[in-house]
């Protein structure tokens, strides 16, 4: 983990994985808006193999609205990207970007808060998706 996200890492096989982070994500009122799978994306461009890994662009409409209201160039830093990568044939990471970082970037007490919120929904994910194991 590198100072500007979170994650978890689980002992389940990816595709399953994938659909719990998805089910996690809709609990706590994200909506997927983007969806990223960069293995087939490097292999379709590069020719490179890798282990499967899906960027997941998660929004929830009414924090991306106050954001967007407090500073508009805080659009760059969104959606919330949850990524998920296969660690091994049984193992998994979940990653997303902290908005604690985007707090920080951003001088509003508006973003704060709303980063604050985002935060606490992210980590709610993956306290969830670690209880899973």
């Amino acid at each position: 983990m590198s100072s500007y996200t979170m994650a978890t890492t689980v002992e389940r096989d990816f595709p399953e994985t994938v659909e719990l982070v998805r089910a996690a994500l809709v609990a706590q009122g994200f909506g997927i808006i983007t969806e990223i799978d960069m293995s087939a994306t490097l292999k379709a461009k590069l020719d490179v193999d890798m282990p499967p890994q899906v960027i997941l662009g998660a929004c929830r409409p009414a924090l991306a609205h106050q954001a967007l209201l407090a500073d508009p160039s805080i659009a760059t830093l969104l959606p919330c990207n949850v990524v998920v990568r296969s660690v091994r044939p049984t193992t998994t990471t979940i990653e997303a970007f902290d908005p604690a970082f985007m707090a920080k970037i951003a001088d509003s007490d508006a973003v704060r808060t709303v980063a604050a919120d985002a935060r606490e929904r992210l980590t709610n994910v993956l306290e969830t998706l670690a209880k899973e194991i």
